[in-house]
This record gives structure tokens, sequence and C-alpha cells, in this order.
């Protein structure tokens, strides 16, 4: 059996290396030969999840076409990342990449830091903000004044209170969807909604599309559950996703799940545009996978001349290919563990009966509160004061970074939490351990990707503006000075918390 998961053709291959050598070369940079070269663009782009782990590489004849070298220059670039551990083959099932076993995927995180190390410490791990008051104890307020009625009840609503599904639903009927309140399944915040999906479609061995890079934790809780996971590039930039890689994965693996995050992306914060989103449910559709979305970003639009296309599950609207995750704790506060799937009613009545051996119900409190939240306005009073902290909170690090880290590379998002930055050809693992070392923790590249992969990167959330934001530039420059100097630590990954 072929040990890869998905293809790259020599075209698609060629045109990625071209664009990589359109980046300007170090003074002094010596010219390599043409076959060491190609090595290291090649180890480049799987280093950077532009091209996924264990896929498939064009043959040595027909990539040699498409670059217009000769076939020895490939063969020996191919030997040479053999030799480095970056490419595996076998006779009849030709050569697919790899990652070697001296970098290791980062799995469990450290606990977040305690309020009390947050003197001495800079955490940029959580992207999460405090609580938006007045609102979270306005809202824990009502609840309690809600609460008498069901405190008479057994309080176990594996589905959800029925008041809470009535006003999700009837929040995406407004959306232009359509929503019953049996196509609602209130779950302990998105992990909770995503483990149960996972676990009632994706048994162990099952194969899930995920983009590259993705959320951590999501792709951490997907190992665990025994899933293997198939990466899907994103477009040229990070910009957004890349229609023609998805179709070819989702025909070429047949995976029984897909994992995206279409509003304002966890972490480079792209926004998938309305076309996009009805192309890849129709080739989900074509494929029988099913898309699992993740809209916890969908109201943290920062810049007021964004126009916010429709829900994925617009173009599904019975909900049989498109399973919806909301959540509380991002648009709100990540104290507020509430989250949901919107899907076809036979699938949360699957969903549900699951659930009696997971963890039974939601949290009935937490539960009146976003109710109580979303009926009195609340809620877009609250989110409104979000969109503003996080909104000065990018533009005070956004600007913090080009002027300590000039170098470094980054698109400014229009919305979300996160800023995904390439760091100017530092090991972003060794600037995760340098950083901790001179008080800012950060996460690093391969944390959000598959198989080691974005080791370039790291990921900068919004949490901190003003001068906290200056001074978390002013620290990362200095973890960047230590990895320069080489005093930055070895190469294995920092474990540190990611949310």
């Amino acid at each position: 059996m072929a040990q890869w998961t998905s293809a790259v053709g020599p075209a698609q291959l060629a045109r990625q290396l071209q664009a990589q050598q359109a980046r300007p070369a170090g003074p002094g940079t010596r010219k390599p030969p043409a076959y060491r070269a190609l090595a290291d663009g090649i180890r480049l782009l799987v280093l950077e999840g532009r091209v996924p782990v264990a896929a498939r590489l064009p043959a040595e004849r027909e990539l040699a076409l498409a670059l217009t070298v000769s076939r020895t220059t490939v063969a020996a670039a191919y030997e040479a990342l053999r030799s480095e551990g970056f490419l595996e083959s076998r006779r009849g099932a030709g050569s697919w990449t790899a990652v070697p076993a001296g970098n290791p995927l980062p799995a469990r995180g450290l606990e977040p830091l305690p309020p009390e190390s947050l003197g001495s410490m800079i955490d940029l791990g959580c992207a999460a903000l405090p609580a938006p008051e007045p609102w979270l104890t306005r809202g824990v307020q009502g609840a309690l004044e809600e609460l008498p009625p069901y405190a008479h009840t057994h309080g176990d609503y594996p589905a959800g209170l029925p008041t809470l599904r009535q006003m999700l639903a009837d929040r995406y009927t407004a959306r232009g969807i359509p929503t019953m309140p049996e196509q609602i399944m209130v779950t302990t915040g998105a992990m909770g909604a995503i483990d149960a999906i996972c676990h009632l479609f994706a048994g162990r061995g099952e194969r899930i599309a995920v983009e590259s890079p993705s959320y951590a934790n999501i792709l951490q809780l997907m190992r665990e559950a025994g899933a293997r996971l198939v990466p899907v590039a994103m477009s040229e930039g990070l910009g957004s996703w890349d229609l023609g890689r998805w179709r070819q994965v989702l025909r070429d693996a047949a995976p029984r799940l897909a994992y995206v995050v279409a509003d304002f992306h966890n972490p480079t914060g792209a926004l998938a545009d309305e076309d996009q989103r009805r192309q890849l449910v129709d080739a989900a559709r074509s494929a029988g996978t099913v898309l699992v979305v993740d809209e916890t970003m969908a109201e943290l639009h920062l810049d007021d001349d964004v126009e916010m296309p429709r829900p994925v599950c617009a173009f599904d609207p019975a909900g049989s290919t498109v399973l919806t995750v909301g959540s509380a704790s991002k648009a709100f506060w990540a104290g507020m563990r509430i989250g949901w799937v919107r899907a076809a009613p036979d699938v949360i009545r699957s969903l549900v009966a699951a659930r009696a051996y997971a963890d039974l119900g939601t949290p009935v409190l937490e539960q009146l509160g976003v109710n109580w939240l979303m009926r009195t306005g609340g809620w877009e009073e609250a989110v409104a004061l979000r969109r503003e902290q996080a909104r000065e909170n990018r533009d005070a690090l956004v600007a913090a970074v080009r002027r300590e880290l000039p170098e470094w590379e980054f698109s400014v998002p229009r919305g979300g939490l996160t800023l995904w930055v390439r760091t100017g050809g530092l090991s972003g693992s060794r600037l995760a351990e340098a950083g901790e070392r001179v008080g800012v923790r950060v996460p690093s590249g391969p944390r959000f990707g598959v198989d080691g992969a974005f080791e370039g990167f790291v990921r900068l959330p919004f949490t901190v503006g003003g001068p906290v934001a200056d001074e978390a530039a002013v620290r990362l420059a200095a973890a960047a000075r230590l990895v320069e100097s080489g005093a930055g630590g070895g190469t294995e990954p920092p474990r540190s918390f990611v949310a």
C-alpha cells in the first residue's frame, strides 16, 4: 500500500519552486550546485508547509521537463533529500515527502501562565482576550435570575437547553439559513463539538483533511483520536484556500472528514470568499466527505469595510455535507465554555446519542448566560467591544513588530485574533525557546502544521496592546538575536500551550 496521502503535480511544484527563487538572497550568498538548490527548495517547501508531508512528488523525468533541467539533476536532488530524511521512496509506489525523526512534533502543552506570572512573562501563546465587562457579569446575573425553574429538574440536557437551541436556530435563520432547533446541539466549547464529530464520523485510522497550517489544538485532538491527518496547503502567500489542491486531495485521499476555518482562519487570518465556499462544498459532496466548518472567529471582523460572505452552510442548507461549529469562547470569552453544532437532524440525534458515553451535557448556568446575552442584545454589545479591543491590539502589535523586526514578513488580517509571521529564515522552534529566556512566550510554526512543517513561522495573537505590545516586540527581537548568535537553544520545540 502506498505511504503517500496526496500528490503534487510537476507543473505545480515547478511554480512553487520558481516563486521561491524570487526571494532575494542574503549578501555574500554563493550559488549552490543545481541539484543542491533543488533539494534545498523542496526541503524548504516541506518545512514551511507549502508541500504537505506524505505528498507524492513527480517522477524524476516529469519534474525535469517542468523545470527544464536534466533528469540527473532531479535524481541527485531526490537522493540528497532521501539521505536527509525528507523523502522516502519505494519501487512501484514512487517518492513522497517526509520529515526526519530528528524534527519531533510538539505534543501536549503546558497550562497557560498563571496570573501571578504575567508580570515577568508576556504570554503570546493564547489567542484569548479578557472578558468584555460589564457583559460577563450581566450575563451571569441574568442566568441566575432564570435558573430557579431549571433547578427543579434533573439538569441533564444532552442536546442543550431548548431555549438556547431555539435561540441559535433563530440566529442562523436570520443569517439566511433556515434552521430548526432540532438541527442544533449545544456542546462544551468548540473543542467538545469537534471531538464529538470526530468520534462519530472518523474512527481510528480514518483520514481527515486539514488546512495547512491549521489550529494547533484541533490537530492534536484529531491525532489523539487516532486520525490520519492529510494536510492541504493554503494558496500562495497563505491568502486563502487552493481549490485545486482541495479537489485533488478529496478525490485521491478520500478522507472521511475535512476540517476548515473559513472565517479569519487560525492562524493565518485568511477569509475565504463566497465562490471558494461554494466550490469546496461541491467538492466535498462529490467525494462523500463530511465538511466540518469552524465558525468560532466569524464575528470578529475588525475593519468596518469588511463584507462578510455567506456562511459555508448556506451552500448546504439541509446540513447533509456541512457540519458547522460555533462557540462563545473566541467572540465573547474563553472562560464561557459554550459551543454548538448545526447539522441535519439525524446527525444531531446521532451526536446526542453518542454523547451519553462522554460528558452527558453542557453546564446549564452558562447556557442560560449565553441565551440571556443573545436575547437582550448584550451579545452584540459585547462582541462590538471585543472587536474594538482586538483591532487596537492588532494595530499596535503590527506597528511594533514592523519597527523592531522589519525583516519579518506577514499580511495584516482583516479579522480574527492572530498574525501569522514568517521569521526571516530563523527557526520558529528556537525563537520560542529563546523567547522563554527573555520573557515572551510565543508558539512556533510547527505546532500549526502536520509532521513538523512551518519551522520558519510563529503565531502572534492580538492579546496585548499599547506599551505591552511594544515590549513584546522588543523581547521577540532579543530572542531573534539570541537565535542568530547561535545561543537560542537546541532543535526540540518548546512545549507551550496554544489556544
